[in-house]
This record gives C-alpha cells, structure tokens and sequence, in this order.
C-alpha cells in the first residue's frame, strides 16, 4: 500500500509520542484528513469549535503535560485563526507545533483562494521554526526539526504543507547531495550552575538579613529545594502568577502571588527585604520588586536570554532550578534570627484571614470572591485550575489556596480572553484521570466558552475522571475592563462596551449534556461545589455575582484611588453600589 506524505506525517506524529491533535477541518489538510481515517484516528483527531481553541487546547495540554501540544488547521483562515493561541505559548514560554495547509504549490503566487503567505504570517509567532515542506524527502527533517526547537525553546514552531505535497507519494531522502536525513529524539543535559558563580550568590545571600524568594514557572519541580533554601535563610516567597502552583499556600512562609493582582504579604516583602533570590521567573512588572539600590540580587533562570534583565542582579545564574537549588543548599548558612520570616508568617496569616472576611462580606446577590473561597475548601488536592483573564484572573491569584498536588495556570504574558476552558479541555486529554476546573467570567464564556461546552460534550467519556467543572462568574458586564476604566481613566463605566446580553449558561450546558446549576445564594455555593465535584460528568456552576466589589489592590496607589472616584462622581451608572461594596471589601482588610 503506498505510503503518502500525510501518511508518513501521522506516524512521525506516533514516533514522537504524540497521541492527540487538536484541530479543525478543512480542505487545506484534506491530505491529512483522509490520512487519519487511513492511520484509524491514530493520533486522535480532536475537534475544537474553532481552530482558535484547538490552539489554547494544545497550549494548555502541553502545560499542564509537559510535552508539546500539537494543533493542526486549514489554509488561509484556519491558519490565522491559530495565531492567537500560538501567541499564547510564545509569550508563556509552551512548546506547541502547528501543522497547517496551504494551497497547492502551482496555484501558489496566483490570488488563489484562501491563499496566504503563510511564512510572512508565522514569522514572528513562530520566529524559532517555520518551514515550508515542498517536496516529501523534506517532511521527516522538518517536522523533527519543529519538535526539537519547540521543546528546546519552549516555543511555537509551525510546519506549512501545501494540499498536493500531502498527498504524494512519500519517499525518503536518499544518500545524496543536497539530501538532509534526520532522526528521531532528543536527550537533556543537565544544566549545572557555574562553581565560581555559586560562591558568589551564596556570599550575597548569606549576607542579606531580611531575604525574599520569587519563584515562577521555572522552578516548578524544586519545590523541596526552595521549601530548603527558604528555611536555611529565614525567607519568604512570593510567586509570580505563572508558577502560583509550584508551591503549597499551606506553606507559612509562601506569601503568594505579585504583582497588580497580587496579595499584601508579597507586595510587603519586596518593599521590606534587603535581598532578593528570583528562580524560574521573568516576571515583567519591576515596579513590584524591590526599589534599585534597595536589595543585593540573585536570579537562576535555565534560559540565559531571559536572565538579568528584571532587576540588577549582581549574579545571574544559569541553571536548572533543581540543581541550582539543590548546589546551593550546602554553601548557606542558617540565620540564627528568624524575626524576619516570623513577621511575614503574620502577615501571610493575617492576611488569609481578611482574605475569608472578605470573601463572606455580603453583596448582591454573590460576592465573586465567595465562589474562590468555597472552591479553595471543596477542591481535591490533585485538581487542576485554569482561569480565564479579567476578573477571574484577580480572585484566582489571591483567593484560590494552592496545596497538594494542584497544577493552575492561565494566559500570563499574553493575558487573551477565552483559554480557561480549552485549556482544561487540553488538561483532561494530558490527564483524563484527573479533574479540571475552569474559572471563567461571563465576557469570556459568551466570547467562546459556550462553544467548547459542546467539545466537553462530545468528549468528556472517553476520560476515566469525567469531572471537568466550568465555573461562570455571571455579572453581565466586562469587569475587568470597567474597574480599569475607572482606576486607570478616570472614566465612568460606559454601558454600551461594557453590559452583557443575559442568559442562563446552566441551561446551555444542560443542552450540552452536563450538569449545571444556578447560584443566586451565597450559602449554596458550598453544596454547589460538593455537587460539582461529585458528579458523574462535566458540571457547571453559573454564579449570579455583583459586579460592583470592586478588585481592590492591596498596594492601590492614592492616584488609582482618586481615578476612581472621579469616575464614580461623573455618572458611572454602579456608583452607588461600588462605594457601599467597596466600603466593605477595604473595612475588612484594614481590620485584619
């Protein structure tokens, strides 16, 4: 039986582990399409409701996998459509490859339809790799090649293969000039920091008195090496909001996350420390980190062009975050006075302790923030979290307790609308024995979320755990967009981009085939969530909640303070409520 291009691509795709891609038809990859049907769905052909969740469905399979996402769409449209999603992965550091069509090679150049010059398109999102497969002796090079730069760049990678090169007849590249061959795999090394630059950070860190920890991404799997480090030099740790799950909120010394969405007891210890140590994390916002001058510097980071450029670090140090952890561990000395972690261990429990009051502070109808708080008790210790950007985003960073063997993330650099349920979808396919949760608002889920109901729909019995639950944060109104309006414009809330249609998304997911149900009382979110996760398939919750409690920052600068308020005195139609709720929110800080 002849083996075309197609076919040839679908078993690569099985040499390199892969076992589903997340896609959308389309005659662009009619090739690929009948090739599938040849291979009996080996990888499985996972459809999305559009090629631009198939791309944050990928995105979210290899974050929480650890292992490329693969993502395959049609020329013309079906490959613009991905961009977004790539964005994604570049801007948070995923390896993903995009497989797309185009259309054949002699109508290319002619104003063909659905023509695209689809390597002017990829060039910056897929800037590590994109390559254009014209003859089949090219495929098994190329398609190697996006693996290995995608999984050595934690990056995008994109392989363009015109409608008739799939389905020629494949042949390999001979011993010949001009012929590339190329091989399966890839080993790591691992990457030891330098002895010398060791030295160097632990004399700065042994010299600091008042030592704060920032930990991301990065250094998720050197968690018992930080807790280590954190302990020997009387620490705390703040993470930046991509690596919230990389340690345990059950920790004291863990002040949380940092940033404009960060908690008090983070903001607190990069405005008190004298020294900071920044591990796996090129968090952007410096302003969050302490003034220059104020403390000496150390960052581990295992991608040198991502290092020293947060901060002047006076040591930057490339390495895995393990390793450099683990090395540094026998060169510090232990602080004999702990004063300095004692206090943040107090902040941190005061401030959990505003964060439960504030979460039980009455609204109309639900207080967001209640829906965070109950999850945070109900949630079992191996969930895993996405949360969608805007306001979703703020109760996620500062409500949700991470602890056990919770994973969580969320678009971080790029901070898009709409991934938080394809990416509990890529999450379920990375591990179906598991449950996912995604933290939506009501903008996002009318955006696209209602659509990918319908994916859980189709797919949610194949998984051996069917829990998936989809939480609505249900207020009507982009709300996110409107306190920024408010706090960062001085701009009353204008109604016509903000106000949402209503609807029922219980009653939608109900036609999906799941569970659902309506909350309009606070103190049935804790039954609702119980009933979440003991249900037999995917389940929803469409919280009712009050647009009007407001996300305050702990660190709300006097400016924002009076951008607001300004805002509220031109007419903002929610001035009334946003006062009385805000009142409230900032009582309750203040007296914890």
């Amino acid at each position: 039986m002849t083996t075309t291009v197609a076919d040839l691509l679908l078993a690569r795709l099985r040499e390199w582990g892969v076992e589903q891609v997340f896609g959308y038809p389309g005659d662009g990859i009619n090739g690929i399409l009948g090739a599938f049907s040849r291979a009996d769905d080996q990888p499985r052909f996972i459809q999305a409701r559009h090629e631009e969740m198939s791309a944050f469905q990928a995105v979210g399979y290899a974050k929480f996998s650890g292992r490329p996402g693969v993502c395959l769409a049609t020329s013309g449209p079906g490959a613009i459509h991905l961009l977004n999603g790539l964005y994604d992965a570049k801007l948070d550091h995923v390896p993903v490859v995009a497989i797309v069509g185009q259309t054949n090679r002699s109508a290319m150049g002619g104003a063909y339809q659905q023509e695209v010059d689809l390597l002017s398109l990829f060039k910056d999102v897929a800037s590590d790799y994109v390559q254009v497969v014209t003859v089949p002796e090219q495929l098994p090079n190329v398609l190697d090649r996006a693996f290995r730069v995608a999984m050595t760049r934690r990056a995008p990678t994109a392989v363009i293969v015109p409608n008739d090169v799939q389905e020629l007849d494949y042949t390999p590249p001979p011993h010949a000039f001009k012929m590339v061959p190329s091989s399966l795999g890839i080993s790591w090394p691992r990457v030891d920091p330098d002895d010398e630059a060791l030295q160097r950070a632990a004399a700065i860190l042994n010299s600091g008195s008042r030592v704060a920890i920032l930990v991301g991404q990065g250094a998720r799997g050197a968690a018992d090496e930080i807790a280590e480090v954190a302990d020997l030099l009387g620490a705390g740790v703040a993470k930046a909001l991509l690596g919230k799950d990389v340690l345990s909120d059950e920790l004291p010394w863990v002040t949380g996350s940092i940033g404009l969405l960060g908690t008090r007891p983070s903001y607190e210890l990069m405005r008190g420390c004298d020294t900071l140590l920044t591990v796996g994390s090129s968090f952007p916002y410096s302003q969050f980190l302490p003034e220059p001058g104020q403390a000496r510097g150390v960052q581990v980071d295992i991608d040198g062009t991502l290092i020293g450029m947060r901060y002047p670090y006076e040591v930057n140090l490339v390495g895995d975050a393990t390793a450099t952890m683990r090395a540094l561990v026998p060169l510090l000395e232990r602080k004999p006075d702990r004063g300095w972690q004692e206090q943040v261990c107090r902040n941190v429990a005061d401030w959990w302790e505003a964060m439960d009051a504030e979460a039980h502070v009455a609204a109309d109808p639900v207080n967001p923030m209640r829906i965070f708080h109950e999850f945070s008790k109900a949630a079992p210790e191996d969930v895993i979290l996405a949360a969608d950007s805007g306001s979703a985003a703020n109760w996620y960073a500062r409500q949700v307790r991470m602890r056990g063997r919770m994973r969580g993330s969320l678009s971080g650099t790029l901070a898009t609308m709409g991934p938080a349920v394809p990416y509990a979808v890529g999450a379920k396919f990375a591990h179906p024995d598991r449950p996912a949760v995604a933290f939506e608002g009501d903008g996002a889920m009318q955006m696209n979320g209602l659509a990918e109901l319908l994916t859980i729909g189709r797919y949610w019995q194949e998984w051996a755990d069917p829990r998936l639950v989809v939480a609505v944060l249900h207020n009507n109104d982009l709300n996110q967009v409107t306190w920024e309006l408010r706090a960062m414009g001085g701009t009353p809330r204008f109604v016509e981009s903000q106000a949402l249609p209503d609807t029922s998304y219980a009653d939608f997911a109900r036609g999906c085939g799941l569970g659902a149900v309506s909350v309009t009382d606070p103190e049935d979110l804790a039954g609702a969530w119980e009933a979440a996760f003991a249900a037999d398939r995917p389940f929803l919750l469409d919280v009712h909640c009050d647009p009007d409690v407001p996300p305050i920052p702990p660190h709300a600068t006097l400016e924002q303070m009076t951008a607001t308020a300004r805002a509220l005195i031109k007419g903002d139609t929610s001035r009334w409520g946003v006062m009385k709720e805000g009142l409230k929110i900032k009582a309750q800080e203040l007296l914890s």
